[in-house]
């Protein structure tokens, strides 16, 4: 049932309205992506989970290039299965002034057709696949990254967003 859910939504495109959801932003406050359309283009990055190599390398780009992003009229957005909790203390470690979303459930990752089927060192398991999603100020998807590679992304999304 999940890997079928997974696969329906996979056909998420470019050109698609962006799947709304609620988010905290550094001081706790909920706001919904729905709510940033017509104010702001957003980029959408899922990461697997906070506090690893990876993500940490992507989280840390992404801070660094914030200003970037916010002079250019850009949001961003971490989503991952990690809680609240988890998120504040990655927030905090690393200096990230965006917001991020705890998507306990999975429920976001699979609006956007980002769960599904991993594996690692032989083993399979279901889980959040590394992925971002340009959504310009209209809430519709410009651009869909999956498979990222963590180093350098931040000034690829950045390129492709002046480009």
């Amino acid at each position: 049932m999940e890997k079928e859910e997974a696969e329906k939504q996979a056909g998420l495109a470019e050109g698609d309205v962006a799947p709304d959801f609620a988010m905290r932003d550094k001081d706790g406050k909920t706001i919904k992506l729905s709510e940033l359309r017509g104010k702001k283009s957003v980029v959408v990055y899922f990461y697997p989970k906070d506090f690893t190599p990876g993500c940490t390398m992507e989280a840390t780009e992404f801070s660094r290039d914030y200003k970037k992003f916010k002079d250019a009229g850009i949001e961003i957005v971490g989503v991952s299965p990690d809680d609240e909790e988890s998120h504040q203390k990655f927030r905090d470690k690393m200096g990230m002034p965006y917001p991020l979303v705890a998507d306990t459930e999975n429920e976001v990752s699979k609006k956007y057709g980002v769960y599904g089927l991993k594996s690692f060192m032989g083993r399979e398991y279901m889980g959040v696949n590394r992925s971002t999603f340009l959504v310009d100020k209209s809430g519709k998807i410009v651009k869909i990254y999956r498979k990222v590679k963590p180093a350098g992304h931040s000034q690829e999304v950045l390129q492709a967003l002046r480009g």
